[in-house]
């Protein structure tokens, strides 16, 4: 491998990204210590730029460092997924209400662009397991960000995007509880956007804050079980 900087943080991103992935799906159960030599292993790197990702990860609430010499993935729970999800509503209604305040057609636009890129994908990928499919994960992360995109306050948006990061995993155990037959994501989705498209904020900010409630209460019920 490269000893070249540039290259060595090129491969830890990468990794950062395929790590996540498979925490999402469940490929690491929250936890269990990650054997460094093993993920080397896994996703064929070198230790240097394994480290460096997990670290990184570690800032997002995914894994957490052990006495500093090694890691683990983080712990999920009932409390911590309420907590979350009250703080992200917050925010995330404030920063959509101001979006809306300031009439931005151009941020109109991208959201709708955001929507219709998120709409044609599907939530999962074929085959028994179900996992979330990677291109709707990227696509349903950029639409909530282009939701909030709108927003003037940069540490507004960097905290909201704080809590995206934390939800990721919740988001992905509630659809291995069938989102099909419990929710049609795609219709809260649409509904977000309508009320956006006629600028409605209180509209919108209320179907926000539903759209977290309702994966809140599937994982919540799976928690508990």
């Amino acid at each position: 491998m490269s000893s070249d900087p540039s290259t060595a943080r090129t491969t830890a991103s990468s990794l950062q990204f395929a790590i996540r992935q498979d925490l999402i799906n469940g490929v690491f159960p929250a936890g269990a210590k990650l054997r460094i030599r093993e993920l080397a292993e896994r996703y064929e790197v070198g230790t240097i730029p394994l480290r460096e990702a997990l670290s990184r990860l570690c800032n997002t609430g995914f894994i957490d460092a052990i006495d500093q010499k090694g890691f683990r993935v983080s712990d999920v729970s009932e409390d911590e997924l309420l907590d979350i999800t009250r703080t992200r509503q917050q925010l995330e209604s404030l920063a959509l209400r101001e979006a809306i305040s300031r009439h931005d057609g151009e941020w109109e636009g991208r959201v709708l662009a955001a929507y219709h890129q998120l709409k044609r994908l599907p939530l999962h990928l074929e085959g028994p397991d179900k996992d979330i499919n990677p291109d709707w994960e990227r696509a349903h992360d950029a639409f909530h960000e282009t939701l909030i995109s709108g927003c003037s306050s940069k540490w507004l948006k960097r905290f909201c995007a704080t809590m995206r990061e934390q939800t990721a995993r919740y988001r992905a155990l509630s659809a291995g509880i069938g989102h099909a037959e419990q929710r049609n994501v795609d219709a809260e989705h649409q509904a977000i956007v309508d009320a956006i498209m006629q600028r409605d904020a209180d509209r919108a900010c209320e179907l926000l804050s539903g759209h977290f409630a309702a994966t809140t209460r599937l994982v919540a019920r799976l928690l508990q079980e």
